[in-house]
């Protein structure tokens, strides 16, 4: 499932592989998490956060909430969660979130 997304991402939206980073540990507070996967963008600095579940698990509020508590630790303008079938993404904007139609271009 993740490695689909990130073949999306290179081939399909052009995003450079080398701007893609996967399963790497991050810290809230005490504890250990890994995200799914991070894109950087032109200044490496984080630029979206993707989070893959399984195709029979349902992209609920309970997945948003977990990318979001990963955004603390990594702030990044937007954020995907992704289950194969379907992909809903946000851009964070005056402290809340607005619906992405599209993904956005690399380094937009």
């Amino acid at each position: 499932m993740r490695q689909n997304f990130i073949h999306y991402l290179v081939v399909v939206k052009q995003y450079p592989a080398t701007a893609i980073a996967v399963e790497k540990e991050i810290k809230l507070g005490e504890l250990k998490k890994r995200f799914d996967i991070l894109v950087y963008d032109a200044n490496f600095q984080p630029w979206m956060l993707v989070e893959c579940k399984a195709p029979h698990i349902a992209l609920s509020e309970e997945v948003l909430q977990q990318v979001l508590r990963y955004n603390i630790s990594v702030p990044v303008p937007y954020i995907v969660i992704t289950n194969g079938n379907s992909t809903t993404g946000w851009q964070k904007k005056d402290n809340g979130l607005v619906l992405l139609n599209d993904m956005p271009a690399w380094g937009e």
